[in-house]
């Protein structure tokens, strides 16, 4: 944390539906062996304390006061690890039962988030038990504590300013207008989503993209932890499909029904300066409510993958590409020089060999028209043609095809007739 760098994990821990009791034990001993490790944030999926689905058990008052008397448990079990911890639990507020996330650290009930949009179609039917948050935020006393209730609830930790946790449950993902955007503008660099999305064919693609695009538009880490193992399959099957993604860049992911846990480091300092520079992100704090904690700062050893090119593919199918695109962006841009220029005629001297070895060439022009001279850069194909094949022959190979290449798409573009002399 030192550096920035905040350790996550999304869980899907196996569960028994409506046995409260044995779900708040297998949710400590996760987060105690997370802590262990490092992990700084905990992310369990919705209604982790009861199972996602209890159905009209819900409205059972034994149900309400058993998730009550698990949440007490984890608040006991996790008041000596430094970790902030997210469960999910039905809550029974004025009357009304709520879908909500609990926020919890060292012992402390840091606030409650209540699910804002509630599906009520295909296998789906929330709307028979729950109520819609609202954006309002009031107190409540829930576990004997003081606690902030409502959807626009921040937590930022004092120790590390750049870590700002938001919440939302599921379906309001999926939603035309999560609530994670207004969190998000609101000063939120880490989303926190508690999820029990069920699988069906193809659905796995459509998730991971929609939390990769919505990390990306957000300019901030997602965590996505989604139910699994252990709730009924009377009507769904859960995957525990979990992952986290940071703008745009999916760091860790647990396939669907290979168990595990994705884990790894979010850069939340890097999610402030891409906020910095990005004139379209514009803050809106009204309405919101910061409840601040405490962590200590340490240091963070680095699991994450960081790519030593980050600007060349590893996969060749996707480099060929990358290069193709770049020869033509060169292309392009050559081509309406050449045309902004009026050059009838063109010359293009080029060396097989390194610069330092390259003779200084000059051919003039006899017919007196403008002449366009122009040399390719060097560094862009050291940089970029290594990578493409190994051995120096296919190198000077590929080399020679390239200006070929380029000329024809300058010929193509421009309509110009082109001189090419090459010294070895």
């Amino acid at each position: 944390m030192k550096d920035g760098f905040l350790k996550a994990a999304a869980f899907s821990p196996a569960l028994r539906v409506a046995d409260c009791t044995y779900n708040a034990q297998q949710i400590l001993a996760d987060v105690q062996a997370a802590a262990a490790r490092g992990v700084k944030l905990a992310v369990f999926p919705e209604f982790c304390l009861t199972g996602y689905t209890c159905g009209d058990l819900f409205l059972q008052h034994t149900l309400q006061t058993g998730a009550l008397d698990a949440l007490q448990t984890v608040l006991d079990g996790t008041r000596t690890l430094d970790t902030v911890v997210l469960v999910g639990l039905p809550l029974l507020i004025h009357g009304k039962l709520y879908n909500c996330a609990a926020v919890l650290c060292r012992g402390q009930l840091l606030g409650l988030v209540p699910k804002t949009y509630l599906p009520n179609y295909g296998e789906f039917y929330e709307k028979r038990q729950f109520t819609p948050g609202s954006t309002e935020v009031e107190t409540i006393t829930v576990c004997g504590q003081q606690v902030s209730f409502g959807t626009s609830l921040l937590f930022r930790c004092r120790s590390m300013p750049s870590f700002v946790l938001g919440v939302e449950l599921c379906e309001d993902l999926w939603s035309a207008l999560p609530p994670s955007t207004f969190h998000a503008l609101a000063g939120a660099t880490v989303i926190a989503n508690l999820s029990a999305s069920d699988e069906t064919v193809g659905k796995a693609e459509y998730r991971r993209a929609l939390v990769s695009n919505q990390s990306a538009r957000l300019l901030c880490g997602y965590l996505y932890a989604s139910a699994g193992h252990g709730e009924s399959t009377q009507d769904m099957v859960f995957a525990g499909h979990d992952l986290i993604a940071e703008n745009g860049t999916l760091l860790a992911e647990t396939a669907p029904f290979a168990g595990g846990i994705a884990e790894t480091e979010i850069d939340c300092q890097r999610m402030e300066a891409e906020r910095a520079r990005n004139t379209s992100f514009e803050l809106s704090r009204d309405g919101y409510t910061t409840v601040e904690f405490d962590l200590e700062l340490t240091e963070t050893p680095l699991t994450r993958w960081i790519d030593p090119a980050p600007f060349v593919p590893g996969d060749p199918k996707r480099r060929a590409e990358r290069c193709e695109l770049i020869l033509k962006m060169q292309a392009d841009g050559l081509a309406k020089r050449l045309e902004h220029a009026h050059a009838k005629t063109a010359v293009m001297t080029k060396s097989l060999i390194h610069p330092r070895h390259r003779k200084k060439v000059i051919f003039p022009h006899s017919s007196g028209k403008k002449v366009f001279l122009f040399s390719l850069n060097w560094i862009f194909l050291k940089a970029i043609l290594p990578h493409c094949f190994s051995q120096r022959l296919n190198f000077l190979t590929r080399k020679l095809h390239v200006t070929i290449r380029l000329l024809t798409g300058l010929v193509k573009m421009s309509h110009t007739c082109l001189c090419t002399t090459t010294v070895l």
